[in-house]
């Protein structure tokens, strides 16, 4: 009698399986994933922010530091709700938790100047690569977990789908 699922596909289910782990588990990713705190120095001149673009973690605690060189800048991020305010040689320190992963623009909340409107920089907050990993590897194990034992069952029945 000729087995439905040979033991030799149940053995490459599980080196596929643990090839996929190891593959998700050992790739390299950029380091820091853990929440830690993010001190950002942010230099605000006109209409310009300098640097224009921050990249932080979701969970990380972001601590700016803004400073004005010429006249009265704020510094207002959109979708978190908070603000601060600078002064020349009169620095604001702004501290929040980035919660929520995506893109925000960042603006001055004082008006500055003719091009105050356009005076815009963008807060990136990007996932958590250990969580989706985790993640990742559960799904991984499971699926091979369920092929594995899905082609053991498959070997007890003859060729009919009946138990031998």
């Amino acid at each position: 009698m000729r087995e439905a699922f040979p033991a030799r596909r149940r053995w490459l289910a599980a080196g596929l399986t643990i090839g996929g782990l190891v593959l998700v588990l050992l790739a390299p990713i950029p380091l820091q994933a853990a929440p830690q705190e993010r001190r950002i120095s942010i230099s605000a001149r006109s209409f310009a922010y300098e640097p224009g673009t921050v990249r932080v973690n979701q969970g990380d605690t972001v601590v700016i530091d803004l400073e004005s060189t010429d006249v009265v800048h704020g510094l207002y991020v959109d979708g978190y709700g908070v603000s601060a305010q600078a002064e020349p040689g009169r620095p604001a320190q702004l501290t929040f938790v980035a919660n929520r992963t995506g893109a925000f623009r960042f603006r001055c909340n004082v008006s500055c100047g003719s091009l105050h409107p356009f005076m815009i920089g963008k807060l990136v907050v990007g996932p958590n690569l250990t969580w989706l990993r985790a993640v990742a590897a559960t799904l991984i194990t499971a699926a091979g977990a369920m092929l594995f034992f899905w082609q053991a069952g498959g070997e007890r029945q003859d060729g009919a789908g009946t138990p031998a």
